[in-house]
């Protein structure tokens, strides 16, 4: 376990969310195939996992495969559903030991019945942990999982749409908005990852490609985090009084002025 040298004064639990992009550059610099690039990343993924609770992290979401994903080469995306599967199959027991409750988000319909079956048993494995909230990302899209959850609901305020959206990509109880959200690979954008819950995080890119991102390069993006000020809006130690544009603290803009497009029942995602 990384022994952490942040100061306890800051140890908040934070929800920290990462892209881990950079498994088929790094292969392709030592010569290798993909394929084992993404077995690297893999590696990487259970080193920042056990360093995580040390470091004040108690959710933890990973960018597994997007949507987008499956435009890749079949035989890559075959790779990578074999990995994810041996991935939940090894580390399933070990989690539940350390008090780790492991949970899938996103799309289900498009996942083969054995990955399937694999994810719905590290889930029951898992469920009972009280330690880390471990979350992976797997079919997942951020656009059309809020397309998802608006549906045909009506009006639906924050906390009623986070937790349609927990539903909607099979998270259960809606998790805290993400704190921290770190990139590997050198690249700078989201990809379509936690849209809503990142819309007052933290950014943190690294040029460092995922299969050598480690607890070290953990523990620097969070103590980085701990050195910026989060003013969420207000301003410097949240001086100066709120505005009220609320009449008796009701929204008085109307519901036709409060949220965005409606979806279609029609071009409802199938999550």
């Amino acid at each position: 376990m990384i022994q952490s040298t942040l100061q306890e004064s800051t140890s908040r639990v934070l929800h920290v969310a990462i892209i881990m992009d950079g498994n088929g550059r790094w292969a392709e610099e030592r010569g290798i195939s993909r394929s084992r690039g993404h077995a690297a990343g893999a590696r990487a993924v259970e080193r920042v996992v056990r360093a995580a609770g040390d470091l004040g992290i108690g959710t933890l979401t990973l960018y597994a495969f997007s949507s987008d994903n499956w435009r890749r080469p079949a035989g890559e995306v075959r790779s990578l559903m074999r990995l994810f599967r041996a991935y939940l199959r090894s580390q399933a027991e070990e989690c539940a030991r350390e008090g780790v409750r492991m949970r899938v988000i996103g799309r289900r319909d498009r996942i083969a019945p054995p990955l399937l079956r694999e994810i719905e048993r590290a889930e029951v494995t898992t469920g009972a942990g009280d330690g880390l909230d471990l979350r992976i990302a797997l079919d997942y899209s951020a656009r059309d999982s809020i397309l998802a959850a608006l549906g045909n609901e009506g009006d639906l305020d924050r906390t009623a749409f986070a937790r349609r959206m927990g539903e909607v990509i099979h998270g259960g109880v809606p998790a805290e908005d993400v704190d921290l959200l770190i990139r590997t690979g050198g690249e700078q954008r989201l990809s379509d990852f936690l849209l809503w819950e990142c819309a007052y995080a933290e950014l943190y890119f690294t040029g460092r490609l995922w299969p050598d991102f480690g607890p070290e390069d953990l523990e620097k993006a969070i103590s980085e985090f701990r050195s910026r000020e989060r003013r969420f809006g207000s301003v410097p130690g949240g001086a100066g009084r709120t505005a009220d544009f609320t009449d008796n603290g009701r929204d008085s803009r109307g519901p036709q002025n409060r949220g965005g497009p409606r979806e279609s029942r029609g071009n409802r995602v199938p999550y």
